[in-house]
């Protein structure tokens, strides 16, 4: 930008109206402002404004924690309290994590997400909310986050709250008790309800049961997010289905899409045609994903149902051991074999399942049986298909999580966003900047709900990311997990610098309520 002569000639054009365009905008905004005074000037960047439209020269004004003017800024013509050059670097919205995990008041505490550019994340997913909701609420309120937090009513965890359990069959009073405890944390600012049907207590969750919560948080003008019931390539769309039948009553939104076992781009093009078809249908059905080919969760995953609570698990080992053995030695094989996981927690982290069992000296489904156990462990588990899972990453109805958290022994909670800028838009091309940034920004945030966030736009908050992307790495590795990723020099949250020459400046995020 070509700064004007001297200020009384700026003046002069401003009001003569023989200025350039760019700089009769900024005039006409300035003498609407009651006063000349902003917060943060982003100047001579490239922005790229989160809604698929291309990369444009503009400089960004913020006031308070809301962005005041896109464009030509003559900063002699204002009063800032902090200029950022963003000459060279690209000045974006902050990510939206649309599906995360863990804890801001935990040691590690969530710069993690802020690291890779994420300055909002989505809690109570799988069907987990915190205990005590509310007062946790005001707990991080308190405290402060490196991020932003949004939060999902656990459906499992209202089961616990409701008495339920591990009833399949719940009554007409118990659905009642949990559509009130629902509508009672919905009206705490939460986005929605979250479900996780392949874990426990959710497992159990009858039809009628899902399509009864869905009716309430339809009538609160939510959404539903799910880990759906089974994510295997023979499961799948019965999965989908069962959750596209409660998208009747409410917008619903497929967790980390996959199809575990199954293999190459025309199977994904499958689940993306029955998500389509259920759109013309008038279903509002949404999807996000991750950038890795490994899940990670719990062990009792490759448990069978009637080893896992509330089964006596050991009474099931003293009476059907050699069945539970075979069930699991099946299991794992099909899994691509005990090389295939790759456990998460100590004292076993970072040890194959084939290792651990070379070194204890007996097959991998005794270490299972007597070493770990249904609750013993968490691991990363190699199941899905580099080519499918990269159609999902591609797809514009699609949008990115991490499934991560900081105390995860998987690099996606540390480089999943970094990992989108190196691998599939530098490295690969696979995906345009422009497009990337949309599908981690304001598509993240139309469908969560979080209308002033995901755009750089006049009056939208303040969550913007300046960056180089050739100098954006993802540094996380399987073996070392816990590595920040690098290149995003500046982030600013809520208005306020968070992360300043790649370091930790303050804590600016807060808990976000959608009313």
């Amino acid at each position: 930008m070509r700064p004007l002569p001297t200020l009384a000639l700026a003046l002069f054009s401003l009001v003569t109206g023989c200025a350039p365009k760019a700089t009769r905008d900024f005039g006409r905004f300035l003498a609407k402002q009651p006063q000349n005074t902003f917060d943060v000037l982003l100047l001579d960047g490239q922005v790229i404004d989160g809604t698929g439209q291309k990369a444009f020269a503009a400089d960004v004004l913020i006031r308070h924690d809301t962005i005041a003017f896109v464009g030509e800024v003559d900063p002699r013509l204002v009063q800032v309290q902090k200029t950022i050059d963003a000459r060279g670097k690209v000045v974006s919205p902050g990510f939206i994590d649309t599906h995360a995990h863990g804890d801001p008041l935990g040691e590690r505490g969530f710069l993690n997400f802020l690291a890779q550019g994420a300055t909002t994340v989505t809690l109570g997913n799988d069907g987990a909310h915190p205990q005590n909701l509310q007062s946790w609420m005001q707990r991080v309120d308190q405290a402060g986050s490196e991020v932003n937090i949004a939060l999902f009513v656990g459906h499992g965890t209202l089961r616990q709250e409701a008495g339920l359990n591990y009833d399949s069959l719940p009554t007409q009073a118990q659905l009642e008790k949990m559509g009130q405890l629902l509508r009672e944390k919905l009206d705490l600012g939460c986005l929605g309800l979250s479900t996780g049907l392949e874990y426990l207590p959710g497992f159990y969750a009858p039809p009628y049961e899902l399509e009864y919560l869905a009716k309430e948080v339809g009538a609160k003008g939510k959404l539903i997010t799910s880990h759906v019931r089974n994510e295997d390539d023979q499961a799948i769309e019965a999965s989908l289905n069962e959750l596209l039948l409660q998208g009747k009553h409410c917008p619903v939104h497929v967790s980390h899409l996959k199809v575990v076992f199954g293999k190459g781009k025309a199977r994904a093009e499958q689940i993306l045609d029955q998500l389509e078809q259920a759109r013309q249908r008038g279903i509002r059905v949404t999807a996000d994903v991750y950038p890795y080919t490994a899940s990670f969760t719990g062990i009792s995953i490759l448990f069978p149902e009637w080893a896992l609570p509330p089964h006596s698990y050991e009474q099931v080992v003293a009476t059907r051991r050699q069945e539970l053995l075979e069930y699991l030695r099946n299991r794992v094989n099909k899994r691509n074999g005990p090389q295939a996981t790759l456990l998460g927690t100590a004292p076993f982290a970072g040890k194959t399942l084939a290792q651990l069992a070379q070194e204890k000296q007996k097959p991998f489904e005794e270490v299972l049986l007597e070493d770990i156990g249904p609750g013993g462990a968490s691991a990363a588990y190699f199941v899905m298909d580099e080519a499918l899972q990269a159609r999902f990453i591609v797809d514009p109805t699609v949008m990115i999580c991490s499934d991560g958290g900081p105390d995860m022994r998987h690099p996606r909670g540390y480089g999943s966003f970094a990992r989108i800028l190196e691998a599939y838009v530098v490295r690969t091309k696979q995906l345009s900047l422009e497009e990337a940034i949309r599908k981690m920004t304001s598509l993240s945030a139309r469908t969560m709900g979080l209308a002033d966030r995901g755009e750089i736009a006049v009056g939208k908050k303040a969550d913007l990311l300046v960056f180089d992307p050739a100098q954006v790495h993802e540094t996380t590795t399987y073996e070392n997990p816990f590595q920040l990723a690098t290149g995003f020099e500046t982030v600013l949250v809520n208005g306020k610098v968070s992360v300043e020459n790649g370091r930790l400046v303050q804590k600016n995020g807060k808990v976000l309520r959608k009313f």
